[in-house]
């Protein structure tokens, strides 16, 4: 068995809003019809009925770099960068 990376989404009306990635182990190629059932399973198992409604945007084989996914969502609280504005030229 293969382990891989799942990527969801939750409708944009839904109750329980929500998007991260999980793991998950099949025996099917990535993306084929028995991945993404096996995918769709998991997450149910997972989450439970909260997660009826949502998507399954795109399955990746798990490389042996990726860090290990807890199901918690990470936040980034740094500051924006601040975006320079294009110089425009000036005709008098």
């Amino acid at each position: 068995m293969a382990t891989y990376l799942a990527y969801y989404q939750s409708p944009a009306a839904a109750d329980v809003r929500g998007s991260g990635v999980f793991e998950f182990e099949s025996d099917a190629r990535a993306n084929s019809k028995d991945n993404l059932r096996d995918a769709r399973m998991k997450m149910l198992e997972t989450f439970g009925k909260d997660a009826a409604s949502w998507t399954i945007g795109k399955v990746e084989r798990k490389t042996a770099s990726s860090e290990p996914l807890d199901g918690q969502l990470t936040l980034d609280f740094r500051p924006e960068k601040k975006r320079r504005r294009k110089r425009t030229k000036e005709y008098w």
